[in-house]
């Protein structure tokens, strides 16, 4: 067990450091510069250090973590309500992240021994280079040329045979605009084949992310990103706290005894909630309404509902059975099935 706990305030130069017992007395308050923070805290016994998560925090949680320290990283919202006074106040600032991560009811606090996660970020970020791509077809788009109404990537082979038709009536210069596009659609592609081979070799290296491929609209980006970012299942009471961690459950508006729901309050984990969102599409897409039995659950609802409100609410029953299968510690199993076992 730790008996201190330290708040540690992040700036580019100058920290400032909070230390309290795990009861709330203070024990001291300090400024320190960036140069003096390891060595300092190299120099105290393990205890409790506290931060807000932000693309810092991850580097210095791994070092802090080397030492023998607990680290703790908190997300920037829930260290707000225990703001007592404004910035220019130092004392107060490491004193609010140690207050956060004491309430952990209130707050869901990671432990930084899982900070080495972060190396998984990368991958799960493997989605900007199929953004880029898209643009540079949009690009095609203002050099229309005939019979290419559709400029998505699935017709860039058509591009190519037109200008490589002899005798072809495009001006040269539209000609190599063409083709510079095409070079760059192609070295895009490229990456992305990389990326993804890589990232499905990484998922085989880990049982969770084995586990999650097993549920229809999970791949290897999705399972990545849930091992990188999402913390331990343990922290959550059931699957619908995971849910509303990751923004997938509706504002409430209710007074008086009326409940009035609103849209999804999009107040959780970004990466995550947009991969379950895409993978649920996929699955009442016409291509993946081929599986959906006939009566169930998925079925009703497509036919009474909008697509993207059923993929919502999919994406929602997907993050329930996530968090169920990691905190049992079991695979995937059909909705149908299980009602037989």
């Amino acid at each position: 067990m730790y008996d201190t706990m330290i708040g540690i305030d992040l700036a580019k130069n100058v920290f400032q450091l909070h230390g309290a017992s795990m009861t709330g007395e203070v024990k001291f308050r300090k400024k320190i510069g960036r140069g003096q923070f390891l060595r300092f805290m190299e120099a105290q016994p393990p205890c409790v250090a506290v931060m807000e998560s932000c693309g810092s925090a991850h580097f210095w949680a791994r070092e802090l973590v080397k030492f023998g320290h607990a680290v703790k990283l908190i997300a920037p919202q829930y260290v707000r309500p225990f703001v007592k006074r404004q910035k220019n106040d130092a004392g107060c600032r490491g004193h609010c992240r140690c207050r956060a991560a004491s309430r952990n009811a209130l707050c869901r606090t990671k432990d930084g021994s899982s900070a080495s996660k972060s190396d998984l970020i990368p991958r799960t970020r493997a989605h900007r280079s199929p953004a880029h791509r898209t643009g540079q077809c949009f690009a095609c788009r203002a050099l229309r040329i005939r019979s290419c109404r559709s400029l998505g990537i699935s017709h860039i082979n058509r591009i190519e045979a037109i200008l490589d038709e002899v005798g072809n009536d495009l001006p040269r210069l539209v000609q190599e605009e063409y083709r510079d596009l095409l070079a760059q659609i192609a070295e895009k592609t490229a990456r992305i084949d990389d990326k993804t081979r890589k990232i499905g070799e990484m998922t085989k290296q880990t049982d969770i992310a084995r586990r999650l491929q097993t549920m229809p609209g999970v791949g290897p980006m999705t399972a990545m990103a849930i091992e990188a970012f999402a913390p331990a299942m343990g922290s959550f009471r059931c699957g619908h706290d995971f849910a509303a961690w990751l923004g997938l459950v509706p504002r409430q508006f209710s007074s008086g005894g009326k409940e009035r729901l609103g849209r999804v309050s999009k107040a959780g984990q970004a990466d995550i909630r947009r991969l379950l969102i895409i993978g649920a599409m996929s699955r009442i897409t016409w291509m993946g309404r081929k599986r959906i039995v006939e009566g169930s659950w998925l079925a009703r609802m497509l036919a009474k509902k909008p697509r993207m409100l059923v993929a919502i609410a999919l994406a929602n029953k997907m993050a329930r059975a996530i968090w169920a299968m990691l905190a049992k510690g079991e695979n995937y199993r059909v909705p149908a099935l299980a009602m037989a076992v």
